[in-house]
């Protein structure tokens, strides 16, 4: 049986949330001179609220304003574009673009474009290279707050080899710096997710580092999203994935997962089964000039990508992380429609594509405008 003193509680409550929406960064004094209250009062609904989930941290944080927090790597990109069909084993004259990188950097810089809440933590050198990096994104209104910054070592290095057409031919990585991102880091930078509706994180960090990434978003009740980086680290990866909202790969790291052959639709079908078994709640999978495959319930769905001018492309560099990070923006804003956050992401990714950074600059909130 319910006492008096609860629908007026109740109704305080929500008089303190309304004003809450309203000004985010009202004092608790301030609320209870409005609502008539002690301070005592309003720091108990305050306390109800923050554990019902529906504000957050010091400053009210209403969940619609959560932050997006990227994890991963960070380097510098250089990509060397041959002017003719590149002979091996001999000096071929090229194009040169420095950019910077890195799969979750990409990612973050993507989302503020898009002018979402980001949160980055990654770890950098302090050389030029490193400042500069973080300096472009926090320029972009992306929080830095928290990343390593190391003084004994260099920022990673991305090299491209692309074919005059714009295909990638070989990459070479230097990501060492990405292997500090270690359960120990996880813990000192903890109070920056905490916020965090969304975790993006790339496989570029260590298994022990997923693995603590993945129990703290099943302990926090937060979606995270893993994104593949290659074919060797999806050993990253392990065999449990429940925690796991969203997993991002392309064909060949699905195969690589799963041990499987992936050349028919059974076979697919099968894969996406195999992951589900193994706690993965939701999967999308690029697939080149084909679009993309996404989990749809027990089916693995198919998605054409846009039509686009093959004399428009660029590059390929990038076009990936543009996709994972419109499949988050969406995600964002409606967690439950997955199908609407893959046509995002092959959008981006064609703009990525028509682009010689990494990153294109045309990207703007305006994309996150819902259709008239």
């Amino acid at each position: 049986m319910s006492s008096p003193k609860e629908p007026r509680d109740l109704s305080s409550k929500h008089q303190l949330l309304s004003l809450v929406e309203a000004n985010p960064f009202i004092s608790q004094q301030d609320l209870a001179d409005q609502l008539g209250l002690s301070r005592s009062a309003v720091a108990g609904h305050l306390a109800q609220l923050t554990k019902e989930g529906r504000i957050l941290g010091r400053a009210y944080v209403l969940p619609q304003r959560q932050p997006i927090v990227c994890l991963g790597g960070t380097n510098l990109d250089r990509k060397l574009r041959g002017l003719g069909e590149l002979q091996m084993g001999s000096s071929n004259p090229a194009r040169q673009h420095e950019s910077p990188g890195g799969v979750a950097r990409n990612i973050a810089e993507n989302l503020a474009r898009l002018g979402l809440p980001v949160h980055f933590l990654t770890a950098v050198g302090r050389d030029a290279a490193g400042q500069a990096l973080l300096a472009q994104l926090q320029a972009l209104g992306v929080d830095c707050a928290g990343c390593l910054q190391a003084a004994d070592a260099p920022t990673g290095s991305y090299t491209a080899v692309l074919d005059p057409r714009g295909e990638l031919l070989i990459a070479l990585a230097d990501m060492a710096l990405t292997d500090r991102l270690d359960p120990m880091f996880l813990r000192q930078t903890a109070p920056h997710r905490a916020a965090a509706r969304w975790v993006v994180a790339d496989l570029n960090l260590s298994r022990q580092t997923l693995d603590e990434l993945r129990a703290e978003a099943r302990v926090r009740g937060q979606s995270l999203l893993l994104v593949a980086v290659s074919e060797p680290k999806m050993a990253h990866l392990g065999e449990d994935l429940r925690g796991v909202e969203l997993l991002v790969l392309n064909r060949g790291e699905l195969q690589a997962l799963t041990g499987r052959k992936l050349g028919s639709e059974s076979a697919l079908r099968a894969a996406w089964r195999q992951l589900r078994e193994a706690g993965l709640k939701r999967l999308v999978m690029s697939d080149g000039a084909r679009g993309l495959r996404f989990s749809e319930g027990d089916e693995f769905a198919t998605m054409a990508p846009p039509d686009l001018d093959p004399r428009s492309v660029r590059e390929v560099t990038g076009a990936g992380d543009a996709m994972t990070a419109g499949i988050a923006a969406a995600l964002h804003r409606d967690p439950d429609d997955l199908r609407a956050a893959c046509a995002l992401g092959l959008k981006l990714a064609a703009l990525t594509l028509q682009s010689d950074a990494t990153v294109s600059e045309a990207l703007s909130p305006a994309l996150l405008a819902p259709p008239v």
